[in-house]
């Protein structure tokens, strides 16, 4: 499998000890630049408020299969968490969009290192999304 960069992503968090642990408690902006070749494929994305990143963890060396999550105190299995140091260094998270002028995409609740490469972009559709009868696992009583 061939994955190449459609852009960069830039955020004011230089370290992974600066981001926020998830993108709920950011309110961070954030400036996409989309490669030249890729910019007619943002025409539309103005109507939608939130957006999908796929992002590589490009600081993120190695992994575990068994780490233990920040909410917790015991190891856990790496796929039941959303550690960054995975085998394919893949991460997701949903931005709101601000704006956007050409190919460039301001977005606000960041949780990204900043220079991280954006692997692509999808609209957020709570229709498409929303699930009935979600179970959180070892997570259920530690959110607030």
């Amino acid at each position: 499998m061939i994955v190449k960069p459609i852009g960069i992503i830039h955020t004011p968090f230089k370290y992974k000890k600066d981001t926020p642990i998830q993108p709920f408690k950011s309110k961070a902006v954030g400036k996409i630049v989309v490669l030249k070749e890729y910019q007619e494929g943002l025409e539309d994305i103005e109507g939608f408020s939130h957006l999908i990143l796929l992002y590589r963890f490009h600081k993120s060396r190695g992994y575990q299969l068994k780490i233990k999550p920040f909410l917790d105190y015991k190891l856990r299995g790496l796929f039941a968490t959303r550690y960054p140091r995975r085998p394919n260094q893949i991460g997701l998270t949903v931005v709101k969009l601000l704006k956007r002028k050409g190919r460039v995409l301001l977005v606000s609740g960041v949780d990204i290192i900043d220079g991280s490469p954006l692997l692509d972009i999808k609209p957020y559709v709570p229709n498409f999304s929303r699930k009935e009868k979600v179970r959180i696992g070892w997570l259920k009583g530690k959110l607030k």
